[in-house]
């Protein structure tokens, strides 16, 4: 009896993997459309720019690129200002977005459903608008210089153009919704119950914000300070027409490299130290931070 079980347990047994084996095939074939796609407009042009980012001048393999940007101390200023300018709007994202988002969490949900809109409204008017836009509010006889003066709040129009004020000023404006969105799903997503709870066992507000309802709320937070401080690094038009040449972040320096010396190599060089970084700070930030929880895949 036992000696004819076992035949046919491996019989079972090779019939799974069989199946198993299928079922993998239609799921690769299922999913072949959008692998081949993602690799003619993602893996295909990454990898055409890390080939041409070791083309030297003369047409052949080189490492004179990389060897430039390590060489001139303009580089290493462009990379610092870049990295600088991102941090400063992150932390001026969060400085405003959370009150913002807070604010937004507590309204009945009729009245949040409307103001979400106003946080969504800039996604629908062009980026090189709203950017020009800030340059006419912003600029020494603009509305904002007015208005300042006629209150007496200074006596003369302040420069906010054409440096990093004016740059930091367009740049919160339009990564703000991008950290606003995953911070209000975050609380959002909070039982409210536990800050009852709190109060019921003797904390005060504050305390029962600081302690309870906060710490719930930092996987939002990093995932839109995350995401603001990332879009930030490739940042281009709100640079150039705010900064006024002043703030050169790289992207910038990507262009200008094409443009004005037509030099793809020092261009793809500079995009691909870019990605790089960008790749070992989501790395860094995997190894601290719980992107389950951050994509909505943990709910309190």
């Amino acid at each position: 009896m036992a000696s004819t079980d076992i035949p046919s347990t491996d019989m079972n047994a090779a019939g799974l993997r069989s199946d198993e084996r299928l079922e993998r095939l239609k799921l690769f074939g299922l999913s072949s459309p959008a692998l081949i796609l993602v690799m003619i407009i993602l893996v295909l042009p990454v990898g055409w720019l890390f080939y041409v980012s070791f083309i030297g001048a003369d047409g052949n393999f080189s490492l004179e690129n990389y060897e430039r940007m390590v060489a001139r101390k303009s580089y290493m200023r462009i990379f610092r200002t870049t990295f600088l300018v991102s941090i400063m709007t992150t932390g001026l994202c969060i400085l405003i977005g959370y009150p913002l988002a807070y604010f937004l969490s507590q309204l009945p949900k009729k009245w949040a459903n409307i103001a979400l809109i106003t946080v969504l409204l800039p996604f629908w008017t062009s980026l090189l608008v709203r950017t020009y836009a800030w340059l006419v509010l912003l600029q020494k006889k603009g509305l904002v210089n007015e208005w300042a003066m006629s209150l007496g709040l200074w006596d003369e129009p302040i420069k906010m153009v054409h440096n990093m004020t004016g740059n930091l000023i367009g740049m919160v404006h339009i990564m703000l919704p991008f950290l606003i969105l995953p911070l209000y799903g975050a609380m959002t997503a909070i039982n409210r119950d536990f800050m009852k709870a709190a109060s019921n066992l003797g904390a005060s507000p504050r305390r029962a914000f600081w302690t309870v309802f906060f710490p719930l709320t930092t996987p939002g937070l990093f995932a839109g300070a995350l995401m603001v401080f990332i879009l930030c690094l490739g940042f281009f038009v709100t640079p150039a027409v705010l900064g006024g040449g002043k703030v050169i972040m790289v992207s910038m320096k990507i262009v200008s490299n094409i443009e004005l010396f037509v030099n793809w190599g020092a261009a793809s060089a500079l995009g691909v130290v870019l990605l790089v970084s960008t790749m070992v700070i989501l790395w860094i930030a995997s190894r601290f931070l719980n992107f389950d929880q951050m994509t909505g895949g943990g709910r309190h």
